[in-house]
C-alpha cells in the first residue's frame, strides 16, 4: 500500500508571524516523513507558504477552489490561479462550505473536476450531521455524496483523495471510534472498487486514500490510522500546532 497521507487544515487561521513560526517548526521535525505530509493554509498565505515550503517534504494545499476556469467570479480562485503558486492538493466540499456556502454535491463534483484538470489532487470530503447519524442515514448520506463526484470525474476517479468527515465530530472535541470511523471508511472504498472505472484501485498498492477528518488528534491518532481502511487524517486544529501535528504524523508509519 502507499504511504499515509496527513494533511492539516488550517482553516480561517493564521498570520504572517503564526505562520511563518509553525511551518519552521514543523520543517525542522519533518525532514524525511513515514508518510506524505500536506498543509492546506487560507488563500492570502500561499506565496508565503510557497516560499518557505520550497524544497521540502511538505506539500502545499489549498482550502477550496472554484469550479470555474475565469471570468465574472468575485471572490473566486481559479484551478490555475492556485497551479502558480505550487499547489498540489485541494479540499473541495469541506461540510463548512456545504453548511455555510450552499454547496451541492453536483457543486463538489465540478470542482473536483476543475482540481483534476488543472493537475490538482482534489481531497474530497463527505460525511453526515448528528441527526443523519441518528436516523440511520449514514451510509445513504457519505454514498450519495461520492456518487455525484465519481458520476462527473469517473474517468479519472483513481487521481482523487476521499475525506470522511463527520459533521457531528468536527471542532465538537467529539471524534467518532476507531470501528466507527473503519465502518464508513469500508463502505466509501466498495463504492469506489465498485465504480467500473475504478479497476485498478482494487488493489492494495493502487487503491484511492481515504483520510479520517473528524477531529482526529495526537492522543487518538495511532488507533484511527491503525484501521485497515484508513489511510490517513485531515486535520485541523491539532495542524495548529506543530508538536500534536508531528505527533500524527508519527503515528502514520
Amino acid at each position: 500500500m502507499s504511504r499515509k497521507l496527513i494533511a492539516g487544515n488550517w482553516k480561517m487561521n493564521g498570520s504572517l508571524a503564526a505562520n511563518q513560526a509553525l511551518l519552521r517548526e514543523l520543517l525542522a521535525g519533518v525532514k524525511a516523513p513515514v508518510c506524505q505530509v500536506a498543509v492546506c493554509v487560507s488563500m492570502p498565505y500561499l506565496a508565503q507558504a510557497q516560499e518557505l515550503l520550497a524544497g521540502a517534504a511538505i506539500e502545499l494545499g489549498a482550502q477550496d477552489i472554484s469550479a470555474q476556469v475565469s471570468g465574472a467570479f468575485t471572490g473566486e480562485t481559479s484551478a490555475a490561479m492556485l497551479k502558480e503558486f505550487g499547489v498540489r492538493f485541494a479540499i473541495v466540499g469541506h461540510s463548512e462550505r456545504r453548511q455555510y456556502h450552499g454547496e451541492t454535491d453536483a457543486h463538489v463534483a465540478d470542482k473536483a473536476k476543475a482540481a483534476l484538470a488543472a493537475g490538482i489532487t482534489p481531497i474530497v470530503c463527505v460525511g453526515e450531521t448528528l441527526a443523519q447519524r441518528e436516523a440511520g442515514q449514514t451510509e445513504e448520506v457519505v454514498k450519495r455524496q461520492l456518487a455525484a463526484v465519481i458520476h462527473t470525474n469517473g474517468h479519472c476517479i483513481s487521481e482523487i483523495v476521499v475525506a470522511y468527515e463527520p459533521v457531528w465530530a468536527i471542532g465538537t472535541g467529539k471524534t467518532a471510534s476507531p470501528e466507527q470511523a473503519q465502518a464508513v471508511h469500508a463502505v466509501l472504498r466498495a463504492q469506489l472498487v465498485a465504480a467500473s472505472t475504478l479497476k485498478a484501485a482494487t488493489t492494495q498498492d493502487k487503491r484511492v486514500p481515504i483520510l479520517y477528518g473528524g477531529s482526529m488528534n495526537a492522543a487518538n491518532a495511532a488507533a484511527l490510522l491503525s484501521q485497515a481502511d484508513i489511510d490517513g487524517g485531515l486535520i485541523g486544529g491539532a495542524s495548529l500546532k506543530a508538536a500534536d501535528f508531528m505527533q500524527i504524523i508519527a503515528a502514520a508509519q
